[in-house]
């Protein structure tokens, strides 16, 4: 794991709209991100949590400011970065949690895991193991060949985590990664990012509206009236 520092600087985004009515969703936000450090960030629904972390995870683009990203291999603002190199970056440096699973639903769970490690160019063999390793990691070695409707919702959650970490992330980006689970496999989920976190140092920024789930991390955020404060 290389030394990782990613810093969000005055990050602004407006929606735009034809009749001159802008939405603000928020502005001047910064954030460090480090690794080894698990970020969360609560705020109610409509706060604008869920674009932050796309910005964040270069899926979408920020109205202004600038996202500083350094390790032992770059040191670019991503802001400006071309789309092949965002398209590199996105698969090889951040791994990427949503509400919903997004497995395929025709592939098995070790082949949903091992896919992003073969866009990445990892030949079947090693990829397969490493998907295999991260089954088991993830407590779901009886659920390999396994379709994702054959599996639980907190299963297909777990699955997807695999997936995410495959490639060995610097950074864990999870939006509401336990929006649609019972209070039993939001442990689970917030238990497994404990444990990847404490396993390979990737850090994790996390968005929630559970404040027991936010209170994993150990540096806290919540986005309320366009700005972001910190909590502890």
């Amino acid at each position: 794991m290389s030394m990782m520092n990613y810093k969000i600087n005055s990050l602004t985004k407006i929606f735009e709209s034809p009749n001159g009515d802008d939405l603000t969703v928020f502005e001047n936000i910064n954030l460090l991100l480090k690794e080894r450090e698990t970020s969360s960030i609560v705020g109610a629904s409509g706060s604008g949590k869920s674009t932050l972390l796309h910005i964040v995870g270069t899926i979408d683009k920020p109205t202004s400011g600038s996202l500083i990203y350094k390790d032992e291999e770059l040191d670019i603002d991503l802001v400006s970065a071309s789309q092949k190199l965002l398209n590199s970056f996105r698969n090889t440096k951040l791994g990427f949690i949503f509400q919903f699973h997004h497995l395929l639903p025709e592939f098995t769970a070790i082949e949903n895991v091992m896919i992003p490690a073969k866009i990445a160019g990892v030949n079947d063999k090693v990829a397969q193991q490493k998907a295999m390793e991260l089954l088991q990691f993830v407590g779901l070695e009886n659920r390999v060949d396994h379709k994702p409707k054959k599996m639980s919702g907190g299963e297909q959650q777990r699955v997807a985590i695999a997936r995410a970490i495959i490639n060995e992330p610097q950074l864990l980006i999870a939006d509401e990664p336990t929006g649609n689970l019972d209070e039993r496999n939001s442990d689970l989920i917030a238990e497994m990012f404990t444990k990847v976190n404490e396993k390979t140092g990737t850090a994790i920024l996390l968005a929630t509206h559970s404040s027991k789930f936010a209170s994993i991390a150990n540096i806290r955020y919540e986005l309320s009236n366009k700005g972001l404060a910190q909590l502890n």
